[in-house]
């Protein structure tokens, strides 16, 4: 049995390792139905519990292929998302690549994060997954690193036109188990949490064994409030899965590494060699040590992906490991690893 932790207050628990299915949007390259079908089946019979999609994956696409792997199962918490719509548009290019995706589904996303673009988010998101419940939902991508100077527009649609009150609305309904954010960026959700109760923030990328800045001021604001931290993007859009020895082009925050970042994966990478620890069993263990922390949640293509992600999520790692990187500057002094448990 996987290890599963609560959710806020929601009542509902997850495993504590859960399923990123961004992928099945076609992300940056198309899969088949079969090898999704294939990842979900391996996963859940290896005990994950948690899977996360979202409208914009693929427009649809993922939410389509999610819905039709975990149809008929029970005991499996899903998330997705609000903040667009999906408008049919017969004119639009399917072959070409759009927004990262690789996917023949002829609908553009339109941001709307009123009360009734939430309302209408929900109710279509059901009708794609043909699930008869999403447990979480995440405002999507609401900030100003992905908006710019719209931000204002889209922030007072969450907030005086209505969009956190809808969320509240199916919360106690009971329509929904709780909501949240679904981000990658902090100062959005400290804001959000000034206005409304979260239950769940789904972070990417900023909680990560590159990046700890999370910690001077959202982690303890979400301890304070009891809102649990599903870290996406643990792998900082694939650098911390390559390393930096790969040879091929290293990615990071969804471009291209700057020297900086790699500079400091070589040094990451060097410890984590010295003690014989793959680098990303470490970049996806070190998030949860953090009482925060509900789950990590990596991007998973196929059964082989699951296959590995499950050898990492397993693979014991030393405590010196962790006690060498602080001492190395190469981990904050405060973050919480298993080297601050073993010295009490």
């Amino acid at each position: 049995m996987m290890n599963t932790r609560g959710v806020g207050t929601t009542g509902v628990s997850i495993t504590e390792l859960g399923f990123g299915s961004g992928t099945f949007g076609n992300l940056y390259r198309p899969i088949g139905d079969d090898a999704a079908r294939a990842a979900v089946d391996l996963a859940v019979e290896a005990g994950i519990g948690f899977y996360d999609t979202a409208p914009f994956y693929g427009f649809g696409l993922s939410e389509r292929r999610l819905g039709d792997a975990l149809r008929g199962r029970d005991g499996v918490v899903v998330s997705s998302k609000v903040g667009r719509l999906l408008v049919a548009d017969a004119s639009l290019d399917t072959g070409a690549m759009r927004d990262g995706f690789a996917s023949p589904m002829p609908f553009r996303p339109v941001y709307d994060y009123s009360y009734d673009g939430i309302l209408r988010s929900h109710a279509a998101s059901l009708q794609r997954l043909g699930l008869a419940r999403i447990d979480l939902l995440l405002v999507h991508d609401i900030g100003r690193a992905n908006h710019g100077d719209a931000n204002a527009l889209y922030w007072d649609q969450l907030t005086k036109g209505g969009g956190f009150r809808a969320l509240e609305q199916l919360r106690d309904e009971g329509t929904i188990a709780g909501f949240g954010l679904g981000v990658n960026e902090t100062a959005v959700c400290l804001d959000a949490l000034r206005e409304t109760r979260l239950d769940v923030v789904l972070l990417a990328g900023r909680y990560t064994l590159l990046e700890q800045d999370a910690l001077d001021a959202f982690m303890p604001a979400c301890v304070a409030q009891r809102v649990s931290v599903l870290v996406g993007g643990p792998y900082n859009s694939g650098i911390l899965a390559t390393g930096a020895k790969s040879g091929g082009p290293l990615h990071y925050n969804y471009d291209l590494a700057p020297p900086a970042i790699v500079e400091r994966v070589r040094r990451i990478e060097a410890v984590a060699d010295a003690h014989h620890v793959p680098l990303a069993a470490a970049a996806l263990q070190f998030p949860l040590s953090h009482p925060a922390v509900a789950c990590v949640l990596p991007g998973l293509a196929g059964a082989e992906q699951v296959e590995r992600t499950l050898e990492l999520y397993r693979t014991a790692i030393p405590t010196d490991f962790w006690r060498d990187l602080r001492q190395a500057g190469l981990l904050r002094a405060d973050a919480p690893a298993p080297d601050m448990a073993a010295a009490g």
